[in-house]
Parts: structure tokens; C-alpha cells; sequence
């Protein structure tokens, strides 16, 4: 199953916060991408990370981002969305 996770800043904290861990976050990151469950990483306008995962559920996925450091360190979280395929075509066909 593919899901979107979507990086919220935990209020308070500042960049400043976040510089001692992302050398590692990225390590981690990377680890994900070889292994096949991160499929796609983006940054939003404001600097969010949006990740697409496959993981059999969402507790998998959740579990997953739970390890990244910044989320360990309380200085991030995710809202995480189970991806469905598009079915509106079939309406092109009826």
C-alpha cells in the first residue's frame, strides 16, 4: 500500500533546532529510498517534507517514522494518508 506522509513542525521549534540531526535524518532517509519503502521525497514551498511510503499498513508507516531523528526528537510529526488508485475514469466508460 502506498501512503503520503506530510511533515508538520512541532510549534516552537525553530531551524535552529532541527541542524544538530539532519546529517543524520538524511542517513536514515537514504536507508529508506535503498530499501524500497520510501518511494518519493519533495519539499513543500514552506520547506515541509512530503514522503510517499510503501508499507503493507499504516501502522507499518507510522512505525517507520517514528525512527526518523527528528520525529524521535519531538521536533517533527507526520500526518499520514493511505493512497488510493484513481477510479473516476470508470466514469468516462459508463
Amino acid at each position: 500500500m502506498k501512503f503520503i506522509a506530510i511533515e508538520k513542525v512541532i510549534l516552537g521549534i525553530s531551524p535552529e533546532d532541527l541542524k544538530p540531526h539532519l546529517h543524520e535524518e538524511s542517513r536514515k532517509v537514504w536507508d529508506l529510498h535503498k530499501k524500497g519503502i520510501l518511494r518519493e521525497i519533495y519539499f513543500t514551498e514552506n520547506r515541509d517534507a512530503v514522503l510517499i511510503l510503501e508499507c503493507a499498513d499504516k501502522e507499518e508507516a507510522l512505525g517507520i517514522l517514528k525512527e526518523l531523528p527528528l520525529v524521535k526528537n519531538n521536533l517533527i510529526e507526520f500526518l499520514v494518508n493511505e493512497l488510493h488508485p484513481y477510479t473516476g475514469y470508470e466514469r468516462l466508460f459508463n
